[in-house]
C-alpha cells in the first residue's frame, strides 16, 4: 500500500487527467454540445453529387428566367467544384436539354473571360468530406499518445518489480512509513500546517516530490518540494550529487529555493558556478535543518538521515539515500 501511494505522488496525475478531460470535452462541445452551423453558405461546401444537383438546377432556372448574372453567380457559389459539376452535366445530361447545358456553359465561359478570369478548376482532393473524421482521428491520436507516455513512465518507475526485486522507490516509501516525525508540540513550537517524509534512494532517477500547502478548511496556501538538482558521473543508475528544494507561497510572486548540496559537489566550483543561479547553495550534513521563507509561509527541511555512494568517485560525491522532514508553517509578523 505503501508503494502504491508512494507511485501515485510521482505520477503526474493530475496534469493527466486534466489533458484527456479537456480534450474529450472539447470534442464533445465541438461534435455535440455546440456543432459548428453552417449558415447561408454557399453550395461550394456541398458534396460532389449535391453540387451536381445544384448546378442542373441552376442551368433549368437559366432556361426560364434568362437572367445572365444570376446565372454566373450560381456557377461562381460553386467554387472549385464548379468545373467537375458541369462535367457531370455534360456526361450525364438527363431530363436537362444538352443545347441549354451547352449555352449554359459558353454564357459563364464569356462572361468570366470578359472578366478577366478563368472558369474555376477542380482541385479538389477529397479530403473537405473526411474533415470531420481527421479531427476525431487526431484526438484520439493525442490520447493513446497520452496514455503511451503513462505507461512507459510507469514501466520506468517499477523498474523490475515484476521479478521480485525492490526498486528505488518501494525502499523509499518503506523509509518514509517507518521513519519517525518530530513532535513540535513538545519543542514548544506550533504544529505546522503540513508536516512530510521524503526520501531519495539511489536508482530513482524520476525523483521528484510536490506536495500541496492547504488549511484545515480547504484553502490553497502553495506548494513545495523537492527534485534532482544535479548529477555526477556518467552511466545509470544517475548519481545525484544534489537536491533541490522549493516553497511557493500564492502571495508571493518569488518561489523560495535552495540547493542541497553534497560534500564533492560544495568544494567543486565548476558544479557551484552552475548551481548558483537556483539559489542559495547548502552543504547537506546529518541532522541540518535547512529554513525556506516566503511572504506568508517558512519550511524548515530537517536532514534525518545521510547516506553517500561508493564507487570510483570521489568521497562524498553522491547520494545513496536521502531523507528529509519538511514542515510548514505560517510565517509570523
Amino acid at each position: 500500500m505503501q508503494f502504491i501511494v508512494a507511485l501515485l505522488k510521482k505520477i503526474p496525475i493530475l496534469p493527466i487527467v486534466l489533458f484527456i478531460l479537456g480534450l474529450l470535452l472539447g470534442l464533445a462541445w465541438g461534435y455535440w454540445i455546440d456543432p459548428v452551423e453552417f449558415k447561408d453558405a454557399t453550395p461550394s461546401h456541398l458534396r460532389a453529387d449535391l453540387q451536381e444537383d445544384y448546378l442542373r438546377m441552376a442551368i433549368d432556372s437559366f432556361l426560364v428566367n434568362q437572367d445572365p448574372n444570376l446565372a454566373v453567380q450560381r456557377w461562381k457559389n460553386l467554387g472549385t467544384g464548379a468545373q467537375q459539376a458541369y462535367l457531370s452535366v455534360q456526361n450525364n445530361p438527363g431530363a436537362t436539354n444538352q443545347a441549354v447545358i451547352k449555352l449554359y456553359g459558353d454564357l459563364v465561359t464569356n462572361v468570366l473571360a470578359a472578366e478577366g478570369e478563368q472558369p474555376p478548376q477542380d482541385t479538389s482532393d477529397g479530403t473537405a468530406g473526411i474533415g470531420r473524421t481527421a479531427l476525431i482521428g487526431l484526438g484520439l491520436i493525442l490520447v493513446l499518445g497520452v496514455v503511451a507516455a503513462g505507461g512507459m513512465y510507469l514501466f520506468r518507475l517499477l523498474g523490475k518489480r515484476g521479478s521480485g526485486e525492490v526498486t528505488a522507490v518501494m525502499q523509499a516509501a518503506e523509509i518514509n512509513r517507518s521513519a519517525a516525525r518530530t513532535n513540535y508540540e513538545e519543542l514548544g513550537l506550533a504544529q505546522p500546517i503540513t508536516q512530510t517524509m521524503t526520501t531519495y534512494v539511489l536508482g530513482d532517477d524520476l525523483y521528484d516530490e510536490s506536495f500541496s500547502i492547504d488549511t484545515q478548511a480547504g484553502e490553497f496556501l502553495g506548494e513545495y518540494g523537492v527534485g534532482v538538482a544535479e548529477v555526477i558521473g556518467v552511466g545509470e543508475p544517475k548519481k545525484v550529487t544534489a537536491l533541490e528544494i522549493w516553497l511557493f507561497d500564492k502571495n508571493d510572486i518569488k518561489t523560495a529555493t535552495k540547493v542541497l548540496m553534497s560534500q564533492h559537489a560544495f568544494s567543486d566550483l565548476a558544479i557551484r558556478s552552475r548551481l548558483e543561479p537556483k539559489g542559495e547553495l547548502v552543504l547537506v550534513t546529518p541532522q541540518a535543518q535547512i529554513l525556506l521563507e516566503t511572504a506568508t509561509l517558512q519550511l524548515l527541511a530537517t536532514v534525518v538521515d545521510l547516506e553517500y555512494g561508493k564507487s570510483p568517485l570521489p568521497d562524498g560525491s553522491y547520494f545513496e539515500r536521502i531523507t528529509l522532514e519538511l514542515a510548514v508553517w505560517p510565517r509570523q509578523g
